[in-house]
């Protein structure tokens, strides 16, 4: 589960994959979604590995529901600077 935004603050995507690196690279390449494509969200700025993919699924479908103020306090328990985060 991992989550992209165009800036500091900017638009925030969830997303889910088994292929972390695959996945932020489709995002540089504007290939990872229209949202993401249309809002320039390439910055990994978090990540949270599961052993299954339903938990992790599980996760992003009640990530979702947060508040932005939730899931930017989210972010900022790992990475109070925002700094992109490699992928790999």
């Amino acid at each position: 589960m991992y989550i992209v935004t165009n800036r500091p603050y900017g638009v925030l995507y969830t997303g889910v994959t088994n292929d972390l690196g695959e996945r932020i690279t489709a995002h540089k390449l504007r290939a990872g979604g229209k949202f993401a494509a249309k809002y320039n969200c390439t910055l990994l700025v978090y990540y949270q590995t599961f052993a299954d993919i339903r938990d992790a699924i599980d996760f992003e479908k009640r990530l979702k529901r947060w508040t932005r103020e939730w899931k930017i306090a989210l972010i900022e328990k790992s990475n109070p600077t925002w700094q992109e985060l490699t992928a790999f």
